[in-house]
């Protein structure tokens, strides 16, 4: 009996080190330890340095592994191309995420496999929310009517300083909520501010240590250790959702739609007895994919522009100069204006690209094997595509390390888009709300410049322009000073 224990324990440790040995034919790492692989091999608060570090130390290409779990981390514009772009459908899977699976049940448009019901869910989304106004002049009196309650917002609190967040963050969310639940927020309304908090705060946890221990060791996934609070924090946002449908199943009238629930329900309807992905399980997964996406990501942008313009006020005053040569006073702006203002496109351009809201994008997966790079990449391999290699690649930017409009512009002061700005992604598996994105963040930020002046008000020190890191990454907490420039 000793001899088979003292056999089995050999065969478990032997076990062990093959799980953490590399193939030849995989790109290269730091050796991982049994069990954990590399988790306690960098810093988990903000692992985005030693990422940098890695692919200094690796190549563009390299790899870490995460309890048994292996990840590919591809580095620098090229093949970040090749993976989104030029091989976009070979990459088009979803690796498996425990902590996230669990809470969208392998449905929804972002996290759910390659596969007939993810281009089910897509193109029905893309369709609905076209139809609704998405990239119209519907959708932009839309933004600009909620940016006159932001306006007056602000104005209201102008006499001392101010955080901006939660006003921003319910300006932005109020778009997205028009389109799928056909009503706005009050900025007093607490069930949507206790909602967004609990998004914010597991945009964090998800990428932090506990989650990322879950994922990586299956025993501790019972255990009542804090992942369990990212879990209980999703039970709630989904509440929040399954109120919002039981009120439109009370009040739904067929044929006329009122926004996207409306028309999802009604899809549920014709599609019962025909095998699809239409179910209502799967439309709160899809609510809840399309609200986070369409609300955390504009306003964390925003909030950086806001910090940027009080930081670099030389640019501030240059957009407002544009603004004011090119509109005047005409208190109407529009989307189509952004042609003809190619520095204050060129500014909001920027600002995605230096804050680089979402720095690793959403993983990839193989469908097949695949090969990068003279490596093999195993099919339903974690691969992250490190969009912030992208954006400070020296191959591609004129000034890649500093905050500079003149990256988005020629000696002719034009405007132009490099192909490495890859703020929304690309490929088949692109941002699906980029058009809405676009002129949200055009007509607020160009709404807030034309009314304010903004300042930083305290002298006694800098802005920390260091970000907290999450699956986005936002700006710290500030405060805002205000100066009407005029009244609109």
């Amino acid at each position: 009996m000793e001899v088979v224990s003292i056999l089995l324990l050999l065969s478990f440790i032997l076990y062990l080190f093959w799980k953490t040995t590399r193939s030849k034919q995989f790109p290269p790492g730091p050796k991982p330890l049994p069990l954990i692989g590399n988790l306690l091999q960098f810093d988990m608060s903000n692992p985005l340095k030693d990422f940098d570090k890695l692919a200094q130390k690796y190549g563009p290409i390299f790899s870490l592994q995460m309890g048994g779990t292996p990840f590919v981390f591809v580095n620098g514009f090229p093949l970040v191309k090749e993976v989104l772009v030029t091989k976009g459908m070979e990459f088009a899977g979803r690796p498996s995420n425990p902590v996230i699976d669990i809470i969208t049940k392998g449905k929804g448009v972002v996290a759910v496999p390659y596969g007939p019901a993810w281009k089910e869910q897509r193109r029905f989304s893309l369709r609905v929310l076209r139809n609704f106004g998405l990239g119209k002049k519907s959708v932009e009196e839309r933004i600009l009517d909620e940016s006159a309650y932001l306006m007056q917002s602000f104005e209201e609190r102008m006499k001392e300083p101010f955080d901006p967040f939660c006003f921003i963050d319910n300006a932005v969310t109020n778009i997205i909520s028009t389109l799928l639940f056909g009503k706005r927020f009050g900025y007093d309304d607490n069930s949507l501010r206790n909602t967004l908090d609990l998004v914010h705060e597991n945009m964090k946890l998800s990428a932090g240590f506990w989650a990322q221990l879950y994922n990586a060791v299956p025993l501790v996934r019972g255990l009542p250790l804090p992942h369990r609070r990212l879990l209980r924090n999703a039970d709630k946002v989904i509440a929040f959702f399954l109120k919002e449908l039981e009120e439109h199943k009370e009040t739904l009238v067929p044929g006329e739609h009122r926004d996207y629930v409306d028309a999802y329900l009604e899809e549920i309807q014709k599609s019962e007895n025909k095998g699809s992905s239409f179910e209502e399980e799967g439309l709160i997964i899809v609510l809840s994919d399309l609200f986070i996406a369409g609300s955390e990501t504009t306003s964390s942008t925003l909030l950086w522009a806001l910090l940027y313009m009080m930081v670099f006020p030389e640019v501030q005053e240059k957009c407002q100069a544009e603004l004011d040569a090119v509109l005047g006073k005409n208190p109407c702006i529009k989307y189509e204006d952004r042609d003809r203002l190619p520095y204050t496109n060129a500014v909001i351009h920027e600002i995605q690209r230096f804050a680089n809201v979402v720095p690793l994008g959403v993983p990839h997966a193989p469908i097949k094997d695949v090969e990068l790079s003279g490596y093999t990449i195993p099919k339903d391999t974690q691969v992250i595509t490190n969009l912030i290699s992208v954006h400070c690649d020296e191959s591609q930017w004129r000034y890649p390390h500093e905050f500079n409009p003149s990256n988005f512009l020629n000696e002719k002061g034009e405007f132009v888009k490099s192909e490495a700005f890859l703020a929304f992604s690309a490929g088949p598996r692109g941002c699906l709300g980029v058009s809405l994105a676009r002129m949200e963040l055009f007509l607020f930020f160009t709404s807030l410049l034309r009314k304010f002046q903004v300042v930083w008000p305290d002298e006694s020190k800098a802005p920390d322009l260091s970000p907290c890191f999450g699956i986005t990454l936002s700006p710290a907490p500030f405060k805002v000073a205000l100066k009407c420039r005029w009244q609109t």
